[in-house]
């Protein structure tokens, strides 16, 4: 419906949940933390300085952005967030959790496969204030820490 992508777009979204590695996405296989018939879950690969190890959640199936998605898939995307949302609170001890999902260029959406974030929160963290500031782009060694630590968490959800 109000789709940006250019002809040819090499969607990175799409390549990660293929389990494709390379230069056309920063997603890796280890970033992975949940994945079921319509939706998975990867630790992003940008991070805000106070909300490391904030997650994305994606549907398996290309949709640019809410106006595209699906009913079903929406739901579920909503359901795994939720679930995601409380194993992080374990997992990461944090106060809080902020969910956030852009549409189109106006909005920041870069990555043109509908996405929805969940950044842990902590009492004080400046959140606003830091999300103004450039993301810092991670090493998947460090995004390995978080992965493991919500892949436990969520054996219990």
């Amino acid at each position: 419906m109000y789709n940006h992508a250019s002809k040819g777009y090499k969607c990175p979204i799409c390549l990660g949940v293929q389990g494709i590695e390379n230069e056309d996405t920063l997603l890796k296989q280890t970033d992975l933390i949940y994945k079921d018939d319509l939706v998975s879950v990867f630790i992003n690969s940008f991070w805000i300085d106070t909300a490391k190890g904030h997650v994305i959640v994606v549907p398996n199936e290309h949709h640019e952005n809410i106006f595209d998605l699906p009913r079903d898939i929406g739901h579920r995307v909503f359901e795994v967030t939720k679930k995601v949302a409380l194993a992080m609170k374990d997992a990461y001890k944090c106060d809080g959790v902020t969910i956030r999902q852009n549409n189109e260029p106006a909005s920041d959406q870069h990555a043109f496969h509908y996405h929805q974030h969940i950044f842990p929160r902590y009492d004080g963290d400046s959140y606003n204030i830091n999300m103004i500031k450039k993301s810092i782009l991670s090493v998947p060694n460090e995004r390995l820490e978080y992965a493991k630590k919500l892949i436990i968490a969520l054996k219990t959800k």
